[in-house]
């Protein structure tokens, strides 16, 4: 590898990571909203058919912020594995 690549390569292996951690986060945002949003729900028609007030707490620390962060965790995996798999493929074109 001639010196003139190397700064190229570490460049590349910067924006892998961070592709990884944005769409990492965005996944972990959008699933943290879709289950907020059916915590609330199912919070709201529990309280309901038992008629008492619902207590919304329950939908942010119990359902959503476990099930975000569980979800954060497989995208960051999956993320990885993919960026990973497509600079190998993209390396070995090169050659």
């Amino acid at each position: 590898m001639s010196p003139a690549q190397a700064p190229a390569d570490k460049l590349r292996w910067i924006w892998i990571a961070l592709r990884v951690l944005l769409l990492s986060f965005l996944l972990t945002l959008l699933s943290f909203a879709v289950c907020l949003l059916l915590g609330i729900l199912g919070l709201t028609i529990s309280a309901a058919g038992r008629g008492i007030h619902a207590n919304m707490t329950l939908a942010y620390r119990d359902i959503a912020f476990p099930a975000a962060l569980v979800a954060g965790g497989i995208a960051l995996l999956a993320a990885s594995a993919i960026e990973f798999r497509h600079a190998r493929r993209r390396g070995s074109h090169a050659l």
